[in-house]
């Protein structure tokens, strides 16, 4: 067999028994899956995870997903926490503590302090019948048939199983809540995710002195300079009660050019669009931009609810600010 061919087929026969141990997961989604979140959804605290070793790291990952999708949770290294970070912990919490055996000394030493708190103890394990099992009041069953490691050591298939069983309580917990996009967003405000579901027109429009404004009497020639000061190759066009009536671009200049117009004597309300294309300053950026290249324009007047203009959101502003 060629080095080629055996790469191939390990990999293969991993994804394979891991698979297998992930769809056995299918019959241990039952009342007992179904006390674990409901002890989660009536804690008044966080949900304390802890683990040692790969199930550490699995915990680590599984209480970022809670944190981040509506259910406070970090996690507490076993070992750190009998040396002082058990004071992280509160009464009001809940605890799930991972090991595959069931027998891990740092999980279970921890467990008669979190009895004394009177916690809830959620626990994963691969042996029901082990010492953390029997003392939880929940036990999810994370056992498997067998490693997809070749000697049957190295955790592989075990730990895969317990972050999809980890992923299982923060999506059901997740649907329960009924959290959204923009509370998912508030706990990424960093990411490109968050800043789609977070920053609106108001949050990147120019206001005041920048936003042009020029009145439908005013002279095309008028309205240039206008554009000119603000430089946003357009301006807005509003009436006496300062309403916004139209808008006059670059492109519209071009146009008339083309058809002869009197630039001399030409006014806005020769010239202007009519039918200009409005925003609220609460419209996300994101759904700015979506506006403006489906109408092909680069710029956006923003009204309030009276359609009196009270900013203007161009498209530069909003790759700026790393929208898309």
């Amino acid at each position: 067999m060629s080095q080629t061919t055996a790469f191939i087929e390990a990999g293969k026969r991993t994804v394979a028994i891991e698979s297998q141990a992930v769809s056995a997961l299918q019959t241990r989604i039952d009342q007992q899956f179904v006390k674990a979140c409901e002890i989660i959804l009536a804690c008044q605290g966080r949900v304390i995870v802890t683990g040692m070793g790969k199930s550490g790291h699995i915990g680590g990952k599984m209480a970022a997903t809670f944190a981040s999708t509506g259910t406070p949770a970090f996690f507490v290294h076993p070992g750190e926490a009998s040396h002082g970070d058990l004071g992280m912990v509160t009464k009001n919490d809940v605890v799930i503590a991972i090991s595959n055996s069931g027998s891990s000394a740092e999980v279970l030493t921890l467990i008669p302090l979190f009895k004394r708190m009177q916690i809830n103890i959620i626990s994963m394990t691969g042996n029901p019948n082990s010492p953390l099992a029997q003392a939880a009041d929940v036990n999810l069953d994370i056992s498997i048939k067998e490693e997809a490691c070749p000697l049957d050591l190295a955790p592989t298939s075990s730990t895969t199983v317990t972050l999809v069983m980890g992923d299982a309580l923060a999506v059901a917990l997740l649907e329960a809540r009924g959290f959204t996009k923009e509370e998912f967003a508030f706990s990424h405000p960093g990411g490109a995710l968050g800043r789609r579901l977070l920053i609106r027109a108001s949050d990147l429009m120019h206001s005041g002195t920048e936003l042009p404004k020029v009145s439908p009497d005013s002279l095309l020639s008028s309205a240039l300079v206008e554009m000119t000061r603000t430089g946003f190759g357009m301006t807005t066009v509003v009436d006496s009660n300062d309403q916004l009536i139209g808008v006059f671009t670059d492109g519209d200049l071009r146009r008339n050019v083309d058809q002869g117009i009197n630039l001399a004597t030409a006014t806005m309300a020769q010239v202007m669009n009519k039918k200009p294309k409005a925003i609220k300053a609460s419209l996300l950026a994101a759904e700015a931009l979506n506006v403006m290249e489906q109408r092909k324009i680069t710029a956006l007047v923003v009204e309030d609810d009276n359609n009196h203009p009270v900013g203007l959101l161009h498209m530069h502003d909003i790759l700026r600010a790393g929208i898309v």
